[in-house]
């Protein structure tokens, strides 16, 4: 994408934007929206026909003054009754459509908007404070669709076509794109982009936020210090990448970290930071770098701490004998609907790197290496929380023991809003001998039940 200014004479400031778009003001909403697509289509042709062949998409500023000119001219030529702010909001519009992601490029802008979900070129929805809602945006068509797709994976050397008709990729910004066209997706090409956050939520935003307490997060803090194996388990957008970045800004400044992910998206503040990140097949279908290769590769690599983004396959088993081989500290993230699920997809994940293992070795395997599941869900009215901190403490006979330290009790829905609370369960955990090891002082307080 490109820093495209707006043009100076006709857009000294913007006002704040609103839903409606320009065209749709000046007249009928249908004939005028049918006008501004012909008069992008226009500016885009003279664009390209007057623009010289050797301009590349580095040089902004040409590519710039010349759109300019254009769209003052072909604005003067179809004669469209527009007011200052509506011609600059109009011009916004055609610099997206044109060197932008289309008609998406303001919600990228929006800072409030955490997902965008594209149902073929009629249907846009947001996720916007945990929620999902319509917009009235919409593509022209497919091919329209298609144009910002292409414009997407183009630069990534990635291709979507009907050969290969899904991919995942990023964008510049970081944020993560999946997309899938037809014939796979039956109502048009579908695209999702789940935006990456600019500023990295703090301890305190995520308390004062609700997600957690400050008896919760002192107990996590001494854990990471104390070198404890941590997996954060969720569902779908449940805010575990969240908190796998919250959990690593503990991690002391004098250690080794080596992160491992699918898409890079964690933001860790420490200074001595590796950051490898898996690479798919290309076009070809060969070159592929899989998260259980960089895991194995990342043991060669004098680690004292190993964050694993997320894991969903084989690299389960190699995950959890680094952990059991002095790797201690790590942390990963895995879907799952609850602690004790956490557990069972492990296994399953471990017996998908093809090793004919018995269960029991596997779970004395996981018993050995996790110290802690804590488990995130997003509630009813959007919000995220820690539902559950868990300690894994062992095994009994062939069962993975697992005992509750803390747990948020919902006691309903008013007003739009879950209203519980957090509490201990008064238990001390067994991680507590780590942490008085490692001299650090958590307060049996800390575990009290929550009185109401």
């Amino acid at each position: 994408m490109f820093g495209v200014s707006r043009p100076a004479p006709v857009a000294p400031q913007r006002a704040a934007a609103t839903p409606s778009r320009p065209a749709e003001r000046a007249a009928g909403a249908g004939t005028d929206r049918e006008r501004m697509n012909a008069l992008v289509d226009r500016v885009q042709r003279r664009l390209l026909a007057e623009l010289s062949p050797t301009v590349t998409a580095d040089d902004v500023e040409e590519i710039n003054r010349t759109l300019e000119r254009i769209f003052a001219e072909t604005l003067a030529e179809e004669g469209l009754p527009l007011s200052r702010t509506e011609r600059a909001e109009l011009y916004d519009q055609i610099v997206a459509n044109i060197l932008g992601l289309g008609p998406i490029e303001r919600l990228l802008r929006d800072d409030t908007v955490t997902e965008i979900l594209v149902n073929g070129p009629n249907m846009v929805y947001i996720e916007r404070a945990g929620k999902l809602q319509e917009t009235d945006i919409r593509f022209r068509d497919n091919e329209d669709l298609m144009r910002i797709i292409d414009r997407i994976v183009a630069p990534l050397g990635r291709r979507v076509d009907e050969s290969s008709p899904m991919v995942d990729a990023r964008l510049p910004d970081g944020s993560r794109v999946n997309i899938i066209i037809p014939p796979l997706a039956l109502n048009g090409p579908c695209m999702s982009i789940r935006k990456f956050s600019r500023a990295a939520y703090g301890m305190e935003d995520l308390i004062r936020m609700g997600a957690l307490t400050q008896p919760m997060a002192d107990f996590l803090r001494a854990c990471v210090v104390a070198r404890c194996n941590i997996v954060i388990s969720g569902g779908t957008s449940s805010g575990k990448t969240t908190f796998l970045n919250l959990l690593s800004s503990f991690i002391p400044e004098n250690e080794r970290i080596i992160t491992i992910e699918d898409a890079a998206e964690l933001q860790l503040r420490q200074r001595h930071v590796v950051r490898l990140e898996s690479r798919p097949p290309n076009v070809e279908g060969k070159g592929q770098v899989t998260i259980r290769q960089l895991v194995i590769n990342a043991l060669r690599m004098r680690p004292d701490r190993i964050v694993v983004g997320e894991v969903r396959g084989g690299e389960a088993l190699d995950m959890l004998q680094a952990m059991n081989t002095g790797h201690d500290g790590s942390l990963t993230t895995a879907h799952s609907n609850g602690p004790r699920d956490t557990l069972h997809r492990i296994e399953t994940m471990v017996l998908m790197a093809g090793m004919e293992l018995p269960l029991r070795a596997i779970r004395e395997q996981i018993a050995s290496a996790f110290d802690l599941v804590c488990h995130l869900e997003r509630l009813q009215d959007g919000s995220r929380k820690v539902v559950k901190v868990t300690e894994v403490q062992g095994m009994e006979g062939d069962v993975i023991v697992m005992q509750d330290i803390f747990k948020f009790v919902q006691e309903g829905f008013k007003d739009g809003k879950v209203v519980g609370y957090h509490t201990g369960l008064g238990i001390r955990p067994k991680v507590m001998e780590k942490i008085e090891r490692h001299g650090l002082f958590v307060s049996p307080a800390v575990f009290a039940p929550v009185k109401r």
